[in-house]
């Protein structure tokens, strides 16, 4: 027998590489879907606080404007909690809406949920 013969190599190569291969593939989904997510769960609550901020409008439709936004973008289940509330930023009156969303995490890596918050300005009537 040749010891140079390479029969069956491509074999035992596959089975040594393609579990590597399969796990990095699994981490970059992983990371790819948790940003998405974060920046789906900013992007409703800057929304939600833009519609909270409009003059006559309350907190109660910043945090329906989220949580329909949330709802179309990543379904009814993505927001763990969403609050609007009125505050001062520098001395500047603003709405702030924090949400708090599931990532959607195989195994036991990284955290299982993430806040985030929106604040605009509050319009003067």
């Amino acid at each position: 027998m040749n010891w140079r013969e390479d029969r069956g190599s491509s074999v035992v190569e596959f089975a040594l590489v393609a579990p590597l291969v399969l796990a990095v593939a699994v981490g970059v989904l992983q990371v790819v879907l948790a940003l998405h997510v974060r920046s789906t769960l900013t992007a409703a609550a800057a929304e939600g606080a833009r519609a909270g901020a409009l003059a006559g409008s309350s907190t109660v439709v910043a945090e329906r404007r989220t949580r329909d936004v949330l709802a179309n973008v990543l379904g009814g289940g993505a927001a763990e909690r969403v609050e609007a509330y009125r505050t001062r930023v520098d001395g500047v009156p603003v709405v702030r809406v924090s949400v708090t969303g599931r990532l959607p995490l195989i195994g036991l890596l990284g955290p299982a949920s993430l806040t985030v918050d929106g604040h605009a300005m509050q319009e003067i009537p």
